[in-house]
C-alpha cells in the first residue's frame, strides 16, 4: 500500500499537465450538467444544450475579467508614483533601522539582495503556475465539451467496472458526489461575491485606492482556505502605506478585515459552503498544503472538493470508514479509549460482586 501511495503521487506530479485541466473540467461539467439536462427537456438538441451552457459560462467569466481588467487600468496609470512613493518609504524603513538596530543601509541592501536570490526559485515555481493556469484555461472549453458529451459512457464504464452487487454504493456514491461537488462550487461563488462586495465597501469607506479591485482580489484570495485571507489583509495594508500618511487607514483595514473574515468564517462559510463539504480545519489546512506541495495554485484549489469526493467514497465503504470520520467535522465527545477503559473496570469487578 505504501509503495502504492507513493507510485501514485510520483504519477499525479508527473503528469500534472494533463490532469489538472481534466479535474478542472470535470468540476465545471458537473456544474453545468443541471443547465443541460434542463434545456434538453425543453427539446434542445444535446450538442446545442451544451453549447449554450458553456456560453452562459463564458459570458459571466468573462463579465468579472472585464470589470476586474478596468480596475488593473486604472491601477497600471498610477504605478509609476505609488514605485516612487515606496521607494521613500523603503528609504525611510532602512534608516530607521540603522537608527534602532545598528544594521548598516549596505548591509541591509546584501541581506535583501541574498533573500531575493534564495527566492528566486520560488519565483520561477509561481510564474511557471500561473503559465500551467493559462494552459488551462485554454484546454477548459474542450475537454468541459467532451465531458457532458460523453456523459452517458463515462457513468456506464463507472458502473460496469465494479461488480452488479455494488451497483447500488456505486449510484449513492456519483449522486452524493455530483451533489457535493455543485453545491461546493455554487457557495463559493455565493461566499467570494459576499466577501468581494464587504471588502470593497470597507476599503472605500476607508479611502484606500483602489479599495474595489483589491477587494475582489482578497475574494478571490479567500477561497483558498485559511491562508488565502492572510494574503488579502497584506494588500489593502500595502496598498494603504504606500498611499497614505500615518497608520489610522492601516489599523482600520486591519480592523475592518478581522470583522469581515469572522463573519465569513462563522455564518457565510457554516452556512453556505461547509454545509455542502464538511472536512474539519485541520484536514483542510492539510490538504491544502499537501495541494500546494503537489500541484502548486492549481492545487490548493482542487485540494478541498477532491478531499470531500474522497470522504463520501470512505463513508460507503466499511475498512474505510475511520478515514472519512478523520476528515469529517464531527467531533466525538469522548474517545474510544476512555469506553475501552471502563468496560476493563467493570469486567474486573463484576466477578467480585458475584462472589459476594
Amino acid at each position: 500500500m505504501l509503495f502504492g501511495l507513493i507510485l501514485l503521487v510520483y504519477v499525479m506530479i508527473q503528469l500534472a499537465d494533463i490532469l489538472v485541466p481534466l479535474a478542472f473540467a470535470a468540476f465545471l461539467a458537473i456544474l453545468l450538467n443541471p443547465l443541460v439536462n434542463r434545456l434538453q427537456r425543453h427539446n434542445v438538441p444535446k450538442v446545442l444544450s451544451i453549447i449554450i451552457a458553456m456560453l452562459v459560462m463564458i459570458i459571466g467569466v468573462a463579465t468579472v475579467f472585464y470589470f476586474l481588467s478596468t480596475q488593473i487600468i486604472q491601477f497600471g496609470d498610477s504605478l509609476p508614483m505609488l514605485q516612487k512613493k515606496f521607494e521613500s518609504i523603503t528609504v525611510d524603513l532602512k534608516n530607521w533601522i540603522q537608527a534602532t538596530f545598528g544594521v548598516e543601509i549596505t548591509k541591509q541592501e546584501k541581506m535583501l539582495k541574498d533573500a531575493l536570490n534564495n527566492s528566486q526559485a520560488m519565483v520561477g515555481k509561481t510564474v511557471n503556475g500561473l503559465l500551467g493556469t493559462l494552459a488551462i484555461i485554454f484546454l477548459l472549453p474542450v475537454y468541459i465539451f467532451l465531458m457532458l458529451l460523453y456523459k452517458t459512457l463515462i457513468l456506464n464504464f463507472l458502473y460496469e467496472v465494479f461488480s452488479e452487487e455494488n451497483s447500488k454504493k456505486v449510484s449513492d456514491v456519483l449522486s452524493e458526489t455530483k451533489t457535493a461537488i455543485q453545491s461546493y462550487i455554487v457557495g463559493l461563488l455565493i461566499e467570494m461575491i459576499i466577501v468581494a462586495a464587504m471588502n470593497s465597501a470597507a476599503l472605500v469607506l476607508l479611502g484606500v485606492k483602489y479599495g474595489i479591485l483589491i477587494g475582489c482580489i482578497g475574494a478571490i484570495l479567500n477561497l483558498i482556505p485559511y491562508l488565502g485571507g492572510i494574503i488579502a489583509i497584506a494588500l489593502p495594508v500595502l496598498m494603504a502605506t504606500v498611499t497614505k500618511d500615518g497608520y489610522s487607514t492601516q489599523l482600520g483595514v486591519i480592523i475592518a478585515y478581522i470583522v469581515i473574515q469572522f463573519i465569513d468564517n462563522n455564518i457565510l462559510v457554516p452556512r453556505i459552503v461547509s454545509s455542502k463539504v464538511q472536512i474539519n480545519a485541520l484536514m483542510s489546512i492539510i490538504v491544502v498544503l499537501l495541494g500546494n506541495a503537489l500541484w502548486g495554485v492549481s492545487g490548493m484549489f482542487l485540494s478541498i472538493p477532491f478531499v470531500a469526493v474522497l470522504k463520501i467514497i470512505f463513508d460507503r465503504i466499511d475498512d474505510l470508514k475511520p478515514w472519512g470520520k478523520l476528515l469529517g467535522d464531527n467531533i466525538p465527545t469522548h474517545h474510544m479509549g476512555d469506553t475501552w477503559r471502563s468496560r476493563q473496570r467493570r469486567k474486573a469487578v463484576l466477578p467480585k460482586k458475584a462472589d459476594s
